[in-house]
């Protein structure tokens, strides 16, 4: 066994909250950034819309405040919503810097930048890159990354959990983390002052989603296992618009779509959205998302349309050049036709509860990102908030880190990774049928509309995978497939027992059994069990 790597900094996580963190701290410190496959396969690679922020003159930090917190239900909390608004600017400054190349207005426009408005703005405030906003920023930031004598990128590490220790003043802190190398199937041990989980969402716990693979809330299962506490995770967002065909894997179809004049359309062609709200298509993501899967169930249809053909084919070609390419390629032209289209899981609103430089309830580990539940979100992220919070909240861990790096310590008692009492799996399978079982029943059960019967059901059959899991976990050699999965069932038990607390419906989370909002508005915090820790912990396959 190869002795352990060391670094300053660990990130779990290659997108925007991950590089973002990575650049800013590598001024003060070595920084190793980890990405589950390639570096630019994850969450930020395809993100359409782009980055909410006060950008114009007719705008307002309290206009955008305002927004956030009304889409939020209640939830969010005002002073974490106020520090991400208020940087929001200076941050898009520090991505044009770098080269973030921002579709601009016209020359001799009002403006420099185009900016478009999405649901639940009461103003235009989305700048983005066309209709590729994230693969245009992550393609600087890996630049940035790979040019910086500070940070290291490793791609195809997927972490299997975070170690503990004890510090010489008896506190319990994390020192690192065990590393599957995904294409030889070594485990690694990677010893670090501090870990910084920027692993995404989990919208993968359900069948239909707008996220790659990756998206298997790993983060989120790992800081459980190892101690912290987790919040508002019924709050998963559904993107209300994803491309319907058989062959159209994870096509998001983007809200700037509807910003910039789609309409929603029943089969036979009439709108339908001015029913559920007065804002019609620009109502915030869960009021249409909703809409649209009550239209589906009325009218027993596979999906309904999104027609933006009016606009023409040069506006529709110079403002979402991929999403035609992409619609194209599926035989559907959106500059003639309407685009089919259904919902699906797109957001996880919860995560990992930390404050507002990242720390979580383990001393030496950080969430930023998708990862973590800052109280920016709410009950209900609204459109692209997302991105301008991995930058805002990747830039203040990294200088909280800075500014105490001195003072973490590592341990010289890591062990290395033990897999002397496991075998290789001949039953595959299981894995690949869990899987799927998992997925299927939290999208039929765990979904955009739930009951207690349901969460019941959902609540015995997560029992069993949980079980069925861990015993697997406990007796072969881990793999990829195998790491999402155990992650993935983890999350999936945490989002039922979210659901399942909360008795009314608010947000994201919507009820038959207790369709009213209750006039107390209070967060879902989940505390992992007391456990005895030793002094070095990990949840080890032996």
């Amino acid at each position: 066994m190869a002795d352990a790597l060391e670094t300053d900094v660990l990130v779990l996580g290659s997108g925007a909250a991950g590089l973002t963190f990575a650049l800013h701290a590598a001024e003060h410190a070595r920084v190793t950034v980890l990405a589950k496959g390639p570096l630019p396969e994850g969450n930020t690679w395809y993100a359409q819309g782009g980055i909410s922020a006060v950008l114009d003159g007719s705008d307002s930090f309290d206009s955008h405040i305002d927004d956030t917190l009304d889409a939020g239900a209640g939830l969010c909390d005002a002073d974490t919503v106020r520090f991400t608004v208020e940087h929001g600017p200076e941050c898009i400054d520090w991505l044009e810097s770098l080269g973030v190349a921002f579709t601009r207005e016209p020359a001799g426009g009002d403006a420099p930048y185009h900016l478009t408005r999405e649901g639940g703005h009461a103003h235009r405030r989305v700048i983005h890159a066309a209709d590729a906003t994230g693969r245009a920023v992550e393609t600087v930031l890996i630049e940035r990354a790979q040019a910086h004598p500070n940070i290291e990128l490793l791609p195809n590490r997927n972490a299997v959990d975070l170690i503990t220790a004890r510090g010489v003043d008896g506190q319990r802190r994390c020192v690192g983390a065990y590393v599957l190398e995904t294409r030889d199937g070594r485990v690694e041990t990677i010893r670090a002052r501090a870990v910084v989980l920027a692993t995404g969402g989990a919208s993968k716990v359900y069948l239909y989603t707008s996220n790659p693979d990756g998206a298997t809330g790993d983060g989120i299962a790992m800081a459980w296992r190892a101690g912290c506490r987790i919040g508002n995770m019924e709050f998963m967002q559904f993107h209300p618009t994803c491309l319907y065909h058989p062959r159209a894997k994870s096509a998001l179809i983007s809200e700037a779509v509807r910003g910039e004049g789609g309409k929603l359309l029943l089969p036979d062609g009439s709108r339908f959205m001015d029913r559920f709200d007065a804002r019609a298509e620009l109502a915030p993501r869960d009021i249409v998302a909703r809409a649209i899967d009550h239209e589906m169930k009325r009218l027993g249809a596979d999906c309904l349309y999104l027609d933006i053909s009016h606009r023409g084919g040069e506006f529709i070609h110079e403002h979402f050049p991929n999403i035609q390419a992409k619609c194209l390629e599926f035989g559907v032209d959106m500059t003639r036709d309407p685009i089919p289209v259904v919902p699906a899981a797109h957001y996880t609103c919860g995560g990992v509860m930390t404050d507002r430089a990242g720390h979580t309830d383990l001393e030496g580990l950080y969430a930023i990102g998708e990862t973590a539940c800052t109280g920016l979100h709410g009950a209900n992220r609204m459109a692209s908030n997302s991105l301008l919070e991995c930058l805002v909240f990747a830039r203040a861990a990294a200088r909280d880190i800075a500014g105490r790096l001195d003072e973490f310590g590592t341990t010289d008692i890591i062990p290395p990774w033990d897999e002397s009492r496991v075998t290789n799996s001949d039953e595959e399978v299981v894995v690949s049928h869990n899987w799927d079982e998992l997925r299927r029943f939290m999208w039929d059960y765990v979904g955009i509309v739930r009951s207690d019967k349901r969460l019941e059901r959902a609540r015995h059959r997560i029992d069993l995978l949980l079980g069925e899991i861990a015993e697997y976990y406990g007796n072969f050699r881990v793999t990829n497939d195998l790491l999402e999965l155990r992650n993935l069932a983890l999350v999936a038990d945490l989002i039922i027992r979210s659901a399942a607390a909360r008795r009314e419906s608010r947000g994201l989370h919507f009820t038959i059994d207790y369709p009213e909002r209750s006039p107390v508005a209070a967060q879902t915090v989940l505390t992992p069990p007391a456990r005895s820790v030793d002094p070095v912990s990990s949840a080890g396959s032996a």
